[in-house]
């Protein structure tokens, strides 16, 4: 079997390729996929949703890495997350961990209700049902390898902080990859694009791409490779990070049983 080239912008001795480091295994996938619905997942739906959240966590990582290197450190700190966000809108996802993780505290807002008093902060659930929040914890050794493979380390608030934003947005995808196979397709799809500053426009999505996905084919009892694509389209916007996410996630599974 050909190996394939390393990409240009991936490539270096501090960078390796993203397709290089497996770090959130099927296992883990499902089981977060288990807390949010009774739904089958083939094998190549938890690939899938593996390497979007690998390229996800990845693109935080390195947005982290260049703040912190104009500082002239290695040591990634919360204060390098913040930037990376404020740099990329395409880096906020998880955004349900914010309410929950220091880092965030005062950036979400103010909540008035409809008298114009503030709503206080919500307790966190002592429910026994697992949650994004509570089961962020089973990524810490997955962000851990993450941070290794691009040459980083990190705080453990920083460590945290990112386990939390994985789990959060893992199991928003799951939900939305339910709501497919619910719904028998895709109902709404992001169309914004991104340019960020100083950066060339993103290439068009092909619309052959999104349609495929936009009808959904196969019983309705299993979450299967496309429906992942398909919530993918959802949680993130149409900028570079939902291309990649969806590109890398096809690599991933092209030699994947759908079983």
């Amino acid at each position: 079997m050909s190996t394939q080239p390393a990409r240009p912008e991936r490539s270096g001795p501090e960078t390796a390729t993203i397709m290089d480091v497996p770090p959130f295994k099927p296992a883990l996938v499902k089981a977060v996929f288990r807390d949010v619905t009774p739904m089958h997942v083939s094998r190549s739906a938890a690939w899938a949703a593996a390497s979007v959240t690998r390229t996800v966590l990845t693109e935080i990582i390195d947005g982290a890495r260049r703040a912190a290197a104009q500082e002239a450190r290695k040591k990634l700190v919360p204060g390098d997350l913040l930037s990376a966000i404020d740099r990329n809108v395409e880096l906020e996802v998880g955004s349900k961990w914010y309410d929950h993780s220091p880092t965030f505290q005062g950036l979400t807002g103010v909540l008035y209700d409809a008298e114009g008093v503030v709503v206080p902060p919500r307790k966190r659930s002592r429910s026994r049902r697992p949650s994004a929040v509570v089961g962020a914890h089973r990524f810490e050794a997955g962000v851990k390898k993450l941070l290794r493979s691009r040459g980083a380390t990190a705080v453990p608030a920083m460590v945290r902080d990112l386990d939390g934003i994985a789990s959060v947005f893992l199991t928003d995808l799951a939900r939305d990859a339910a709501m497919v196979v619910r719904e028998g397709g895709v109902k709404r799809f992001g169309t914004v694009t991104l340019v960020m500053s100083g950066e060339p426009a993103p290439p068009p999505f092909l619309e052959d791409s999104l349609r495929s996905l936009s009808t959904r084919r196969g019983d309705g009892r299993t979450i299967g490779r496309d429906d992942v694509l398909a919530a993918t389209t959802m949680q993130l916007f149409g900028g570079n990070l939902r291309q990649r996410a969806l590109t890398e996630a096809r690599e991933a599974t092209q030699d994947t049983s759908a079983g």
